[in-house]
């Protein structure tokens, strides 16, 4: 029985480690940005407009810390440029957006 109990127990912790990685609405996530400053990530701003942590969490990331996302590749439509294209939000190549994200 204690055996069993100890199996269910790992099984559900596997399940939601991924939900405690995510970021919920009302919270952020800060990560390097080089020049530009930080990049702040803010769940609660993607939450009124409608999406879901699975829209994005695995189709475009996985549920791990990424090891680097570069602008060249936002750019090119990957990661957070999936999205931000300049259709269905704002442009990430655009100038005048980049302290919508980047944080001096």
């Amino acid at each position: 029985m204690r055996i069993l109990t100890a199996i269910l127990a790992i099984m559900i912790a596997v399940v939601f480690v991924g939900s405690a990685m995510a970021v919920p609405p009302g919270k952020t996530a800060e990560f390097k940005g080089g020049a530009l400053g930080k990049v702040i990530f803010d769940g609660k701003t993607h939450a009124d407009k409608g999406l879901k942590c699975n829209d994005c969490h695995t189709k475009i990331f996985q549920m791990k810390k990424v090891a680097k996302i570069t602008m060249a590749d936002m750019n090119a439509g990957k990661n957070c440029g999936e999205c931000h294209n300049g259709t269905k939000a704002f442009k990430s190549s655009d100038a005048a957006n980049c302290a919508k994200c980047h944080k001096k």
